[in-house]
């Protein structure tokens, strides 16, 4: 189970991800991410303890679409360069 913390700094939509975040919660995060359209959106990682496969190629999705991910904890980030790397 995931919880969000939504905090705006300088018209900047920052969602600080918090807990675990599974494949059966992804669409509960994009469904949140778009409902900020028109924002730029951060997705901060520093409360995030677990994740799987589909949400580490997420992230990587959202990178590559110029999203910002912010405060991504080291194994994370590594999984996500693994990631990119076997594409």
């Amino acid at each position: 189970m995931f919880k969000l913390q939504r905090v705006i700094e300088s018209g900047v939509v920052k969602l600080i991800v918090i807990g675990r975040i599974g494949a059966a919660q992804l669409q509960g995060l994009q469904d949140i991410i778009l409902s900020e359209a028109g924002h730029e959106v951060v997705l901060d990682l520093t409360e995030l303890t677990l994740v799987d496969r589909e949400v580490v190629q997420f992230l990587v999705q959202c990178e590559t679409n110029g999203q910002r991910v912010t405060n991504c904890p080291g194994y994370i980030r590594e999984w996500m360069s693994r990631e990119r790397r076997a594409r």
